[in-house]
């Protein structure tokens, strides 16, 4: 498997634990009973629930582009040291990215997606070239 596609799959493991802390903190906030019903009656999410339901949604619009980016490199044989570095990069501002969400982390949450979103766009821009 090449370093991009192993990336791709850490990447979206860290979905499934953006997923089980959302899960958690929002439990916590609604309770289990309503966690538990067919929640006809929306609630909103706020503080540290609010904040990992909003980081996780945020991981899920990245993670189709930089899916889409390492899948194409990956089928077109576009890998190599630079498209490694990049998804690299992406991986790192992802895992900074939930703590500097949670953590209320301003500016610096910003320019953490920043980095990561930067990746993505120059992989996309290498999947052309």
């Amino acid at each position: 498997m090449t370093p991009e596609l192993t990336i791709l799959t850490l990447a979206a493991l860290w979905q499934v634990v953006h997923f089980a802390i959302f899960s958690v903190t929002a439990q916590m906030q609604v309770g289990s009973k309503y966690a538990a019903s067919p929640r006809d009656t929306p609630r909103s999410l706020t503080g540290t629930a609010g904040r990992a339901q909003r980081a996780m949604n945020n991981h899920f619009e990245g993670l189709i582009l930089f899916a889409i980016a390492t899948l194409t490199l990956t089928y077109a044989d576009k890998t190599g040291s630079t498209t490694a570095m990049l998804t690299t990069l992406y991986l790192g501002a992802r895992l900074l990215y939930l703590p500097a969400y949670l953590l209320g982390w301003a500016p610096w949450r910003s320019l953490i997606w920043f980095l990561g979103f930067g990746a993505t766009v120059a992989l996309l821009i290498l999947a052309l070239i």
